[in-house]
């Protein structure tokens, strides 16, 4: 018997996900009191454009540049023995480093927590930040870990079995977030 996978269906479309960085840039600023000692780590890969984009869009109302960073989680992953082969990136701090900064984590997608949690294990690793947030373009629930975004793009209710997917164009070629 071949079952049929419905078609994935489209939750953020491009202008969604401007939107969604925009209110997420405002949130940050004003929970932050402006751009000041703040520095934003995306988490690898699509968490890297998403920091970029949101410190754009951070410049653009402050005026001033914000710092961004890539993080690389990888050897600090909990699931290494069950899924061994997964492609290393490089870590890249901003020159001032993190040490009494605010540093925003940037990722995609919101899920178990784990990635999460081991971005905060690199994060002691690489220095002692003033606070550390979390940015996620979507939230999808399911947290196996007491974790919680303080900046959402979209809360997407959703089924385990059901795959959120998010497609950015610096590396997709067109930017949509879909659920199937």
């Amino acid at each position: 018997m071949v079952t049929h996978l419905p078609d994935p269906r489209i939750v953020l479309d491009p202008g969604d996900i401007a939107r969604a960085l925009t209110r997420i840039a405002h949130e940050i600023l004003e929970r932050n009191k402006g751009a000041d000692d703040l520095v934003l780590l995306g988490l690898h890969t699509r968490g890297v454009p998403l920091a970029h984009r949101i410190a754009d869009r951070i410049q653009s109302v402050e005026g001033a540049a914000v710092a961004v960073g890539e993080l690389d989680v990888t050897m600090y992953r909990d699931d290494l023995r069950k899924q061994p082969t997964r492609r290393a990136h490089k870590t890249v701090l901003p020159a001032g480093g993190i040490d009494d900064k605010v540093v925003v984590l940037v990722d995609d997608v919101l899920f178990s927590g784990r990635t999460i949690r081991a971005a905060l294990d690199a994060l002691a690793d690489l220095g002692r930040p003033s606070a550390v947030r979390l940015a996620v373009l979507v939230d999808r629930g399911h947290r196996e870990l007491p974790i919680r975004a303080d900046h959402v793009g979209k809360n997407l209710p959703s089924a385990r079995s059901e795959r959120v997917s998010v497609r950015l164009s610096e590396s997709d070629e067109l930017d949509e977030v879909t659920i199937s």
